[in-house]
């Protein structure tokens, strides 16, 4: 069973774990909460994502709790992902979740997502086109339009360079 380099976790576990879309939500609402969540809370959100109505359905909401409780929360706590109190009904995020994250989003082959990539690319085109604007020294070298040009060329090239990397890949899957 292959390992990843810096985790306790094997890929076939990561991969098991994120076969299921009720467990992949589980780690992003707790990504995007702070300390500990209840439950119920957990499961009125998953509900009202699952059906895209704000309250779900009482049903849908019941489902998705009993299907937490008994069987989703257990193993990501098995596996170190979560750490849940079934008692209490409580549930938070552990390190361990950080592992299984990478796998959430496309990585490139530095370990970086591409969102991230994506993230952090337009942050800087937008400083270099705003300081531009400002006359900051360095950035008013170029004008604000030359330097939006260049990052949407980089841009347009790294959205290209994304897809044919991964049509590459699914083509080499189909050969091994």
């Amino acid at each position: 069973m292959p390992v990843t380099r810096s985790s306790m976790l094997a890929e076939t576990q990561i991969h098991d774990i994120l076969r299921n879309d009720r467990r992949r939500r589980v780690i992003e609402y707790l990504q995007e909460s702070v300390g500990t969540v209840t439950l119920r809370e957990l499961a009125e959100s998953i509900a009202c994502h699952e059906c895209d109505a704000d309250p779900a359905p009482r049903p849908l909401r019941e489902s998705v709790y009993n299907s937490l409780h008994q069987t989703h929360l257990p193993k990501l706590d098995r596996e170190g992902v979560v750490a849940y109190d079934e008692h209490r009904k409580t549930v938070a995020l552990q390190p361990t979740a950080r592992e299984v994250d990478r796998y959430m989003g496309v990585v490139t082959r530095y370990g970086v997502t591409w969102a991230d990539y994506y993230r952090t690319f337009g942050t800087l085109a937008l400083t270099l086109v705003v300081a531009s604007e400002l006359g900051a020294p360095v950035a008013s070298a170029l004008p604000a339009l030359a330097w939006a040009s260049v990052a949407l060329f980089v841009l347009a090239a790294s959205t290209a360079y994304q897809l044919w990397a991964r049509r590459w890949a699914y083509l080499r899957s189909l050969v091994d």
